[in-house]
């Protein structure tokens, strides 16, 4: 199957160098391109991308403002494409529904990987942007408050792993369980958490005092 993919830079030239690099890809391809957050919130709508690769800073309508509406009107993953290593806004778009953010000066194959990890449904967090996520919440001093729904003891050991910054295969390298089965408790986290995708669930586990800064 083919990922959709939608571009929103407001520089023309490196917005044309990313369209030029996804279609390299045989599985991947550019269904829209914007210059700005409120055209790609409008061509979301229209043409109904898999993913959508948002620059941060923008005129106008800016990323994260085109993040919130575009994750909570539509179906589409949001990867966010910034200059700066976890700045404030990187945090606050993924509160606002995106998937994970990637550096702009990402290999290509990493970025195609990244497209492609983000269709699938999956967040693009590893174990240090996961820990420095945390540390960002808690200097927010974010409340841990939210008690979670019930879930079994198989599901909170698979959260707190996640909540880590582990992969599948790392999860079920711990848990000595198949990569298959690992993949079965994320969705039922997922369903019964309410949460998007695992950027969700990371931040979920903090509010309910699962996971420490530190």
């Amino acid at each position: 199957m083919t990922i959709r993919v939608l571009i929103a830079e407001d520089q023309p030239l490196v917005r044309a160098g990313l369209a030029g690099i996804v279609e390299t890809a045989p599985d991947l391809t550019v269904v829209g391109e914007a210059g700005d957050g409120a055209a790609a919130v409008e061509l979301v709508a229209r043409v109904r991308p898999d993913v959508v690769l948002m620059d941060i800073r923008m005129p106008g309508m800016d990323g994260l403002q085109a993040t919130r509406a575009i994750t909570r009107t539509s179906a589409a993953r949001v990867l966010i494409l910034t200059t700066f290593d976890l700045d404030e806004y990187v945090y606050a778009a993924l509160r606002g529904g995106a998937s994970g953010f990637l550096l702009k000066d990402t290999a290509v194959p990493d970025l195609l990987a990244a497209v492609r990890v983000i269709a699938a449904g999956d967040a693009l967090l590893g174990p240090s942007v996961t820990r420095r996520l945390i540390d960002e919440f808690v200097g927010r001093a974010e409340p841990a408050v939210r008690r979670l729904p019930p879930i079994t003891d198989r599901e909170r050991e698979v959260l707190l792993l996640v909540a880590g910054g582990a992969s599948n295969a790392e999860i079920a390298a711990g848990l000595h369980i198949e990569v298959g089965t690992v993949k079965t408790h994320v969705a039922h986290l997922l369903t019964k958490l309410d949460a998007r995708d695992r950027v969700q669930l990371v931040i979920l586990a903090f509010r309910a005092g699962m996971v420490e800064a530190g």
